[in-house]
């Protein structure tokens, strides 16, 4: 059993036992969505986006990734934004208390990475940072980071230039 299979099984149980539905059935759902991402990326193939030619800043320093890293990182942000809103939604129809960083979402942080351009820790970085400010909108059902409608929640565009502070250098 592999390391995330004994902390989701260790959550459900612990799930179980608060009688948390709404936030076991999001981690349900999380967990089949990231089963579902890694057979997508069973039959993707890397390609070669050219040089790097973006510059992002984190904790005072500086890096550089091509088009596709610099997408990655923006969707990195915008698929936690999306969980994060689902995982508040979920603690707030249980009756429980503000806690982002206890959903498994957040812990896990990797859903929509694919292995190429940026490191698994900066996809989790700004995946967090996307969770955060979704699981807030969705614990107190506003949306001051970002909108959800039909289903689905984004993060506004200037909350995400905000978080990655990209800048073409090219």
């Amino acid at each position: 059993m592999s390391r995330q299979q004994s902390y989701a099984l260790q959550q459900q149980r612990l799930l179980e036992q608060q009688r948390r539905r709404a936030q076991l059935r999001y981690q349900q759902s999380y967990l089949e969505r990231v089963r579902q991402d890694q057979l997508r990326l069973q039959n993707w193939r890397y390609s070669d986006y050219g040089p790097s030619n973006y510059r992002y800043s984190r904790s005072g320093s500086y890096y550089e990734t091509n088009r596709y890293g610099a997408q990655m990182l923006q969707q990195a942000v915008n698929n936690g934004y999306e969980e994060g809103y689902r995982a508040g939604q979920a603690d707030r129809e249980d009756g429980w208390s503000f806690g982002p960083n206890d959903a498994i979402g957040y812990q896990d942080s990797s859903y929509g990475y694919d292995g190429y351009y940026v490191d698994l820790s900066e996809y989790q970085y700004y995946f967090r940072e996307g969770f955060s400010r979704g699981y807030e909108d969705g614990y107190y059902s506003r949306s001051q980071y970002g909108r959800y409608s039909n289903g689905t929640a984004g993060i506004l565009g200037t909350i995400l230039e905000q978080i990655l502070n990209l800048q073409l250098v090219n």
